[in-house]
């Protein structure tokens, strides 16, 4: 019985040895993983760009359909000098 109680104060001692109060690896990993503000300052640029980018081809798209509706509309007008023509019944 006393062999067992060693080996679990041993195991518990060597578990609780390696749990180290000191973290220092974990910060100086996050600070390894932090973008430089050149590469941020780059990213929100080309972020910007392709925003302006993407409203200017809706933009062209949009004002492409509305010269397509009103060359339609101007299609389907009917010409006054042609319907005057066509109007017989004042005659």
């Amino acid at each position: 019985m006393k062999r067992l109680a060693f080996v679990i104060g041993g195991a518990a001692f060597l578990a609780l040895g390696a749990c180290s109060g000191n973290n220092q690896d974990a910060v100086d990993n996050a600070q390894l993983n932090q973008p430089s503000a050149e590469d941020l300052n780059a990213l929100s640029n080309q972020a910007a760009m392709d925003a302006a980018n993407a409203e200017a081809a809706a933009l062209g798209n949009q004002q492409q359909n509305l010269n397509d509706e009103n060359a339609a509309a101007q299609d389907n007008a009917v010409n006054p000098k042609e319907a005057d023509e066509q109007n017989v019944s004042g005659m």
